[in-house]
C-alpha cells in the first residue's frame, strides 16, 4: 500500500526524499511498537532495518524493547535457576 503526504516545500528541501521516507517509516514503526500494536520484528521490517538496528533506534528514542517488571524478571530468573 502506498500513502501520499503533502509536505511544504521548505521541509522537503531540508533533506533528500529517501531520508524523509526513512524517517517517516522509522517514526511510525517506533510509535506502533511503543503502542504494542506490532511486534519488534514487524516494526523492524516496517522501518526497513534489521532487528538489531531497530533495537538501537528504540534505545535512542527511549522506547522500551522489553516490557517486564523487576518482579517478573526476578521470577523468571529464579525459575531458570531452579532447572
Amino acid at each position: 500500500m502506498q500513502i501520499a503526504l503533502d509536505l511544504p516545500n521548505d521541509f522537503v528541501a531540508l533533506q533528500p526524499i529517501k531520508d524523509i521516507e526513512h524517517d517517516i517509516r522509522l517514526s511510525y514503526a517506533l510509535w506502533l511498537f511503543k503502542q504494542a500494536k506490532i511486534t519488534l520484528s514487524t516494526a523492524a521490517e516496517l522501518a526497513a532495518m534489521d532487528i538489531y538496528s531497530f533495537i538501537a533506534e528504540c534505545k535512542k528514542n527511549e522506547v522500551p524493547v522489553i516490557n517486564i517488571s523487576k518482579e517478573e524478571l526476578q521470577q523468571e530468573l529464579a525459575a531458570m535457576m531452579s532447572l
